[in-house]
């Protein structure tokens, strides 16, 4: 583990000419994480970190280990070998608020077919699960029903002593790519370009069986789906890889919301075409989302979008946040956004609020702001009068963390421990809040000194 006192922001060299990628000076002087950890004990990428309690999380990534830290110190806690493969999903499965003893379990899918559930206090391996005849691409867990899912080319159902309690047949060789809970016993799976709605029947007097029942399939979107988050008790949001991004009611599956309006159909183009023509242009991908209570926030590209939900519009957008695509994105306290990227940067910035300027044309679509098509000027005309003297805003970089070496996978944030970051350049990087750490010190120093007399002698 090495630790690092760092400052000054990155002088990209001849970027400033080729890129309109926003930069920062020397001096981050909102930018609180000023030292870092660096915690070594992969071997392969590092993809995922998952949040075990206050003061733990686990990583796990290409070489099938997962190891469990201590977000405060770095310590490496626990080392879990079992998987052969690459690990292809991880979550957590607390134990049930009823329940005295708290025993959280990891659970973790890989490209070795197998499921391991795992003790997460002390490492050991509660089971493995070997049945599945496909790689598990995506785990969730439905608190409520104290069940859990895994997604592959089938969706099947488990109980907590990992009992397989129902499954679907066969849905695609694609497999499920994401998989979030939605009310009224419903779960909602992205398969390619597909949203599968599945209902979980639990047991009554009548059956003590189990059963998941296919409900409706969502076929709205044009190109394979990559994000799939909830945004609230009652909405979802989905992106696709062509940039779509569609906003669902939760409780009758009806959109929204669809925002797609990037490039100029043309009737002689078929929808095949205007996709190829789209990737040309440049990437578009939603990556990750992140949402609060105001916004979705969308990593699209190489640029960060806000898009709001009450005006239904992008109120603000770095087009060119990144060198590369941004692959997560979280909101923090303080209108505080953080985004990561393959250029294999963190960055942190700031969501402000701006008087737009009365000449400064509204996009009547969510990807107008990128130039891409014509605006229809006719119909633009009556929403910019309207929108002239409406409040916009602005996304301001305030910090830069440069460390890893490569793309940088994902984050977490611990509000009293700091940043944490994996990448594909094998490491973690614990990034902390410079300030903070100084004073721990100086505390532990003067409680040292009062244990051994020293502080009375010095005065």
């Amino acid at each position: 583990m090495l630790r690092w006192l760092i400052g000054g922001g990155r002088e990209p060299q001849g970027l400033a000419e080729k890129s309109p990628l926003q930069t920062i000076g020397e001096e981050q002087t909102q930018n609180p994480y000023t030292e870092l950890l660096v915690l070594k004990a992969h071997h392969d990428i590092v993809r995922f970190l998952v949040q075990l309690d206050d003061y733990r999380f686990a990583s796990a990534g290409d070489d099938g280990v997962v190891v469990v830290w201590n977000a405060q110190t770095g310590e490496k806690l626990l080392e879990l070998n079992g998987h052969t493969q690459k690990i292809t999903a991880i979550i957590t499965f607390p134990s049930l608020e009823s329940c005295e003893e708290k025993n959280q379990l990891i659970l973790t899918a890989s490209a070795d077919r197998t499921v391991i559930v795992w003790d997460s206090d002390t490492g050991r391996q509660v089971q493995r699960i070997l049945c599945f005849q496909s790689t598990v691409k995506c785990l969730t867990v439905l608190q409520r029903l104290d069940v859990w899912l895994s997604g592959g080319n089938d969706l099947c159902v488990w109980n907590r002593k990992l009992d397989l309690l129902c499954k679907t047949s066969h849905l695609s060789d694609t497999g499920i790519s994401a998989l979030v809970e939605i009310p009224k016993n419903c779960v909602v799976a992205a398969v390619g370009k597909e949203l599968i709605i599945f209902r979980l029947v639990a047991p009554t007097e009548g059956s003590l069986e189990w059963d998941i029942l296919e409900i409706k399939h969502l076929l709205d979107h044009q190109d394979n789906i990559l994000s799939l988050i909830n945004v609230n008790d009652l909405s979802f949001v989905t992106g696709s890889h062509i940039g779509e991004l569609i906003i669902w009611d939760a409780l009758d599956w009806t959109m929204q919301a669809y925002e797609r309006n990037f490039w100029d159909p043309s009737p002689q183009l078929d929808t095949q075409q205007e996709i190829k023509l789209c990737q040309k242009s440049n990437d578009i991908s939603i990556h990750h989302f992140t949402c609060d209570e105001e916004n979705v926030f969308a990593a699209v590209g190489r640029g960060l979008y806000v898009y709001n939900l009450q005006m239904k519009r992008v109120i603000a957008c770095q087009k060119t946040a990144h060198d590369s695509n941004v692959l997560h994105i979280a909101k923090l306290p303080n209108r505080q956004l953080i985004s990561c990227s393959e250029d294999g940067s963190v960055r942190i910035w700031e969501l402000r609020e701006k008087q737009q300027l009365a000449a400064e044309p509204v996009p009547t679509g969510f990807f107008n702001m990128w130039g891409f098509g014509r605006v229809n000027k006719q119909a633009s005309q009556p929403v910019k009068k309207q929108q002239e003297n409406a409040t916009s805003c602005s996304l301001e970089l305030i910090g830069d963390l440069i460390g890893h070496s490569s793309s940088v996978e994902m984050f977490l944030y611990f509000e009293d421990h700091g940043l944490v970051t994996c990448s594909a350049d094998h490491l973690i990087i614990l990034w902390k809040n410079g300030e903070r750490e100084s004073g721990l010190r100086s505390l532990r120093l003067f409680q040292k000194l009062e244990e051994n007399g020293d502080l009375y002698l010095a005065v």
